[in-house]
């Protein structure tokens, strides 16, 4: 179902869309067919959306748990003793802990390793809530899905800015001449944590030369986390964009329609990074998604 929200906003509700993989049209470069491209860019939306809700994504996350800051190896409402190791998480559990463990009903002693992949494959489970081992800087944690969350429930949709080409323009991405850097910057959570980055992506946007400072994925797309005079006013405080693997010669496409709200707008459990230094720009990118509904 798709509707006008406020200021033209489209919102497409919580049952819209099917969840999926991104289809070609994401990753490839530019065209002047723009009906084709704004019908695109709605699947590209539904598609987010139908991903936000799905059962074990962002809206399902309800805590993210540090052992470090629980010494006595007990979560909050998560059962079983959790304790870390110095490459492990060692997980204890006895029968009135309803724990399973790959699927299978678990009690005893194991060592888990970080999960990885969706949330949903998550090897530890209570019911329908998937137990998330994770680790961030040495740090190991637990994150706790649950497919039941208030968030989930009470979701309406994403607010975003319908289709505009005139924010869809050519990149050129130039890898940092010394290789990958690492800076720190403030995560969501308060905490301060290193942010990977590989090169700087160059383009101009109504007569501006802007840059951003981006990292590189395995797949070879790019990385941003960006924040824009918008940011904290009419959209989320910062936002992440998605640029399409450069050619051989760094060019790539910059579509800020496809700005995309980071987890930690669905969820406050999330550790998203803030931008980079660099990564803050001075106009108003009025495109893209903007908040959640």
């Amino acid at each position: 179902m798709r509707r006008a929200g406020a200021g033209g906003q489209v919102q497409v509700g919580a049952g819209s869309g099917r969840c999926g993989v991104p289809g070609a049209w994401e990753a490839g470069g530019m065209t002047t067919d723009v009906p084709d491209v704004s019908d695109a860019w709605q699947r590209w939306h539904e598609q987010r959306v139908a991903a936000v809700t799905a059962p074990y994504g962002p809206l399902a996350l309800t805590g993210t748990y540090w052992l470090e800051d629980h010494p006595d190896g007990r979560l909050p409402g998560i059962p079983g003793n959790w304790t870390s190791g110095r490459d492990t998480v060692v997980l204890t559990a006895g029968e009135g802990d309803g724990l399973t463990l790959d699927g299978r009903p678990f009690t005893g002693r194991t060592l888990l390793t970080a999960d990885h992949g969706p949330a949903g494959a998550a090897r530890v489970a209570h019911g329908e809530r998937k137990l998330v081992v994770m680790v961030r800087e040495g740090a190991w944690g637990v994150r706790d899905f649950d497919p039941d969350a208030e968030a989930r429930r009470a979701f309406r949709g994403i607010e975003a800015t319908p289709y505009d080409p005139r924010w869809s323009v050519p990149g050129r991405f130039t890898p940092y001449g010394d290789g990958d850097r690492r800076v720190r910057v403030p995560n969501a959570d308060g905490r301060e944590r290193g942010l990977g980055l590989s090169g700087e992506l160059a383009f101009t946007l109504a007569g501006r030369e802007l840059t951003l400072q981006v990292a590189v994925e395995e797949d070879g797309s790019l990385w941003a986390v960006f924040a824009d005079a918008t940011s904290g006013v009419s959209s989320y405080r910062f936002r992440f964009l998605r640029p399409p693997a450069p050619d051989g010669q760094g060019r790539t496409t910059v579509d800020l329609n496809r700005a995309l709200l980071p987890p930690c707008a669905f969820a406050d459990h999330f550790i998203c990074p803030f931008p980079p230094p660099g990564n803050t720009l001075d106009i108003a990118v009025e495109a893209g998604e903007r908040a959640p509904a």
